[in-house]
């Protein structure tokens, strides 16, 4: 066995055997002590409250990844990770007051669904499918694989032993309960998550002698948000132009994210759930990042940056506080890929099933489909998560942004477009769609697999960062979508919706406002040094 596990004691294995009890236990009463269940597996009977949408999404966008790789970021770079955590209060804002409004009065229960309402069938069928490949790969998939490390970390056993394992207890809890229950559980695991990366966090400054020694043993562009143009890891410009395209695809069209809006008891409720998220977003940098950090001041001679959350783990943490962690890991699991299982079932059952092959399919039925849709999902995230773990050249961190900014340009421009631009046609859509979305997927082909950068140093001299790449590929896209729209004879433009949107509360608007100042501020603090 490895260091990690010989350092478990029995007090540690025990908290973990609870805490899996408790979490099925959890599951079990919020899926089946109300017996109208028709619905609960997709979208939770519209009953979710603000803080059930805010800890869902939250859980589902802090996966296993957000552990490993900011605390890597952190060793190796300082705080410049916290720019994916507050950046994304644009695109958080964008959803809750342009696409949350038109997703809700359009009463849809999928993206697919919510395009083929204004551009048709065949719209509708082309980003089902594209949505079915874009939640196996960049949730499903990589969820597993950054868990699989995780756990090889712990354990100290194969990639397929830990994604086979991770797997199966998360396909039958997402078989079993649905959204309503992993919408439940999360709000337990969220906070159990806080707690112990604040804990990690407080000791290992109380160790190091406080904030000032910190500072004092670190660089001082560790403290800068914003780095030059020739920064090769986290260029400004790259981020400023690269991460909007996976942003508005990630947090505004992507069913996993999505999808808990859409459960909403009403409007307000959904963008005060939105709002929420982005506030837990700005804990980031003492959950995330500064255990990163920490461990650079406190072990320097890790070699190895991938392991620097796990180092601060095994290092600080006294008997039974590391089954905590593990139960931590568990809860972060458990989230993100029940969720995406969730989302790939809905997906499927909507849009696919129902939509094309059994129209009068009865609920009953809905659900079995719904079922097997999550079975096969576990099997083919399995063999996925195995194939990225033989990428070279790129971390963990790098190969989760790079593949959703391949898998971002067109929705990107389709979704932007057919909400801000009315005379962007059916045409259009379903090109960029079909062909567009060919095009972006064999350009992160040749930058992943077939020409990647040097195994070892992670460097190429002619592909530029991935977030340019994404951005070059949007703007290829946005052009060409208007392009065939202007030269479209038959000019079949979107349904917009007749009725007038739901007005956003002036409560929600405030505390926007509010934590758009809390985002400026960081930014202003965090810079110059």
């Amino acid at each position: 066995m490895n260091e990690i596990y010989n350092k478990l004691t029995t007090l540690d294995f025990a908290i973990v055997a609870i805490y899996l009890v408790a979490l099925l236990a959890i599951g079990y009463v919020a899926s089946f002590r109300n017996k109208k269940k028709d619905e609960t597996l997709f979208l939770a009977s519209n009953s979710l409250n603000w803080y059930n949408i805010g800890f869902n999404m939250w859980g589902t966008n802090v996966g296993p990844s957000s552990l490993l790789a900011f605390a890597s970021i952190g060793f190796s770079a300082g705080i410049v990770g916290g720019n994916f955590e507050w950046y994304a209060f644009v695109f958080l804002t964008l959803l809750a007051m342009v696409f949350a409004p038109r997703y809700i009065a359009s009463k849809v229960s999928t993206m697919p669904e919510f395009m083929g309402k204004r551009y048709g069938k065949s719209t509708q069928d082309i980003l089902a499918g594209y949505a079915l490949v874009k939640i196996l790969i960049s949730w499903l998939s990589l969820g597993l694989f950054s868990g699989g490390i995780l756990v090889r970390q712990i354990l100290g056993i194969p990639m397929w032993q830990s994604t086979i394992v991770l797997v199966a207890f998360s396909g039958l809890f997402t078989y079993m309960g649905g959204l309503k229950a992993i919408a439940k559980v999360n709000v337990f695991q969220m906070i159990l998550l806080i707690i112990v990366s604040l804990a990690l966090t407080f000791i290992g400054l109380q160790k190091l002698g406080g904030v000032t020694a910190l500072i004092d043993k670190t660089p001082s562009r560790f403290w800068n948000l914003i780095h030059p143009a020739s920064d090769p890891g986290y260029p400004w410009h790259a981020l400023l132009l690269g991460y909007p395209v996976s942003a508005v695809a990630f947090f505004c069209t992507d069913q996993s994210m999505v999808q808990s809006v859409l459960g909403a008891k009403n409007l307000k409720q959904g963008q005060l759930g939105v709002n929420f998220i982005g506030w837990l977003k700005v804990l980031a940098l003492p959950m995330f990042i500064l255990p990163g950090i920490l461990c650079f001041a406190l072990y320097p001679d890790l070699t190895d940056d991938k392991l620097a959350y796990m180092t601060m783990m095994t290092n600080l943490f006294p008997s039974g506080l590391n089954g905590l962690v593990i139960c931590v890991l568990i809860a972060v699991l458990v989230a993100t890929i029940g969720s995406s299982l969730n989302a790939l079932s809905t997906v499927f059952t909507k849009d696919i099933y129902v939509n094309n092959i059994n129209p009068k399919a009865t609920v009953k039925q809905q659900i079995n489909v719904g079922r097997y849709t999550v079975i096969a999902g576990c099997v083919l995230a399995v063999l996925m998560a195995i194939a990225f773990d033989n990428i070279q050249g790129k971390t963990l961190f790098d190969i989760f942004q790079s593949i959703l900014g391949y898998l971002a340009p067109p929705l990107a421009v389709t979704f932007l477009l057919s909400v801000f631009w009315k005379r962007t046609t059916k045409l259009a859509v379903n090109v960029i769609l079909s062909a567009g979305s060919t095009f972006s997927l064999f350009v992160g082909m040749l930058n992943l697999w077939i020409l990647p950068p040097d195994a070892v140093t992670g460097t190429n001299t002619w592909w530029p960062h991935y977030f340019l790449i994404s951005f070059y590929i949007f703007a290829i896209l946005f052009v060409a979508a208007i392009v065939i729209s202007l030269l479209d004879k038959n000019k079949v433009t979107a349904a917009i919706e007749t009725a007038p949107l739901p007005k956003t509360d002036k409560q929600v608007k405030i505390l926007f406002v509010l934590l758009g100042l809390v985002i400026l501020s960081l930014y202003i603090i965090f810079n110059g040094h």
